[in-house]
């Protein structure tokens, strides 16, 4: 007896040191894969930067000098303040440091104002502040990943990230940090049955959401999930909804109470409907797909001479603004806003009524379709929000190989459509550079972690030339054309990364859909042989 107890003593002992040197691995590859692609992106501080390093200094500028109150009412720069008043803060908080590297930083009136040291500033900012994104790497992994190849695989897709690096470290903007806290977010609602986890994942996300707004599109994910997985299935229904709804209220009030008397004005900065249906260079999503036909038609049809409008380039001349459609119908914010609704529906209902998708994995998806759909169909998307559903997916890639499927696919695409960012010709090489390492570790990489082909053959079709989609908006359009139709190089782009990515979401939707179809037969199956073995024994 006692010989007994003490090897099981022992073999607890041995499992636990295992878990331990399990975890210290684990933390291992976070670090040095952080470290690694830290150097990277120090080695790109001195690159092109967008307009959007000019708003964010002038958001620094505007949250330094102005009271609390003229925050949303400046309009000193055309580039306002049009994030929630947590990330107003949080541009306060930079500023308090910004002014000891770079006092001219932080002048309103010094518009355009970038100093070496404004730059390497806000550069280490944006590094710093990743931080947040490698910490909820961790926390991902660890719900998520079991085995230590997996752990590998998504560390890689998730921190060595193309499309933050051209977007966060080139383009400038901080979609790691908010990142981060999706996926510490995800991680901690995803833990069924630990009510301090999700209860921490909820207000996680609260914070998400009045940190940058759009992230209201994959709430209905989140809203369904903790009804299901914490609500319902608690027999304190009321209390926990209560809790959630005191959450909610919480850090609403903590972010926009300063600005309550202002309420107006800043909703009016947060959802500027006048900006039009697509954003000056299209998204690779539905309207593109939409305008690309609008464009097609009207050529036709002039050429038949049933077109009396001559308005030409409809859509395409790289203005953001509204305009009527001389085709097909023009679409408005409410008819985008029925259309995304529609198209999270069928996700959101499955998630919320079958019992096979109480399911972590399946929340997961879930978000991802909503961050998709929203992608598809919204009203004036940003090419930047295809960042929203491929982080989470990461995890996903590299423990389900259907999963891994849509993710080469909706990456390589979504990718190839974000290089025209950045569009000085001598970034030609690193964009080229960028998208052949990302298309080749990420096939490498999860074939390997899959042990056997991902992709079908039509797949491979499409995904090979988009480095040459690449390639002719850079160089060949101009050969071939010299300077005619300078719109058609970022037009042909949107249009033939958005069919990869109106494939992944149908794609998406049928295994997500098809899965659980399989997996209600399966429970099914299981009560079946259960009642038969009972009735046997009986």
């Amino acid at each position: 007896m006692f010989t007994e107890s003490k090897n099981i003593k022992k073999e607890m002992q041995i499992n636990q040191d295992e878990e331990v040197s399990f975890n210290v691995s684990r933390d291992g590859v976070i670090l040095k894969t952080f470290l690694l692609i830290t150097c990277i992106k120090i080695l790109l501080i001195p690159t092109y930067h967008s307009t959007d390093f000019e708003v964010h200094r002038n958001w620094l500028a505007i949250t330094y000098n102005l009271p609390v109150k003229e925050w949303y009412t400046n309009t000193q720069s055309p580039w306002t303040l049009d994030y929630p008043p947590l990330f107003a803060w949080f541009e306060y908080c930079l500023s308090q440091v910004a002014v000891f590297f770079d006092p001219e930083m932080v002048k309103l009136e010094n518009l355009n104002y970038a100093s070496p040291a404004t730059v390497y500033f806000q550069r280490a900012t944006v590094i710093f502040a990743d931080l947040m994104l490698a910490y909820g790497v961790r926390e991902i992994s660890g719900t998520f990943c079991k085995s230590l190849n997996g752990h590998v695989i998504f560390v890689f897709l998730s921190l060595c990230n193309m499309g933050l690096l051209i977007v966060d470290h080139i383009h400038f903007q901080y979609n790691g940090f908010l990142l981060g806290i999706l996926l510490i977010s995800m991680s901690k609602v995803s833990k069924i049955g630990k009510e301090m986890s999700v209860l921490q994942g909820a207000i996680w996300f609260a914070i998400l959401l009045n940190l940058k707004h759009l992230y209201m599109y994959i709430a209905p994910a989140y809203i369904v999930w903790l009804l299901k997985s914490y609500c319902l299935n608690s027999g304190k229904f009321f209390k926990r909804l209560f809790i959630l709804g005191i959450i909610v209220l919480t850090v609403l009030t903590v972010s926009f109470g300063p600005f309550i008397t202002q309420l107006a004005q800043v909703i009016s900065r947060l959802f500027p409907f006048k900006r039009g249906l697509v954003h000056s260079y299209w998204a690779a999503n539905g309207w593109a797909l939409y305008i690309g036909a609008e464009k097609i038609l009207s050529v036709i049809w002039k050429r038949l001479g049933w077109l009396k409008d001559t308005k030409s380039a409809v859509m395409t001349g790289g203005l953001v603004q509204e305009q009527n459609f001389l085709i097909l119908p023009t679409p408005t914010p409410i008819v985008t806003f029925l259309l995304t609704f529609l198209a999270i529906l069928p996700a959101l209902w499955c998630l919320l009524c079958k019992k096979s998708y109480m399911n972590s994995k399946y929340f997961i998806r879930c978000t991802v379709l909503c961050a998709l759909s929203s992608f598809m169909f919204g009203w004036h998307v940003h090419e930047k929000a295809i960042l929203t559903a491929i982080i989470p997916l990461c995890v996903l890639a590299a423990t389900n190989k259907k999963d891994a499927r849509i993710f080469i696919i909706l990456s390589s695409a979504g990718y190839t459509a974000l290089l025209p960012l950045l569009y000085p010709n001598n970034l030609f090489s690193l964009k080229l550079l960028l998208l052949l390492i990302h298309m080749f570790s990420s096939i490498l990489g999860l074939t390997n972690q899959h042990v056997k082909p991902l992709l079908r053959l039509h797949e491979w079709l499409y995904v090979i030339p988009l480095p040459l989609i690449t390639f002719y908006e850079v160089a060949l359009h101009k050969l071939l054309f010299g300077d005619r139709l300078p719109f058609l190089p970022l037009a042909f782009t949107s249009i033939y990364c958005a069919i990869g990515t109106t494939y992944c979401w149908i794609l998406y939707y049928y295994i997500y859909l098809q899965n659980n179809t399989y997996a209600d037969k399966k429970t099914a199956k299981s009560k079946l042989k259960g009642q038969i073995l009972k009735d046997k024994q009986s």
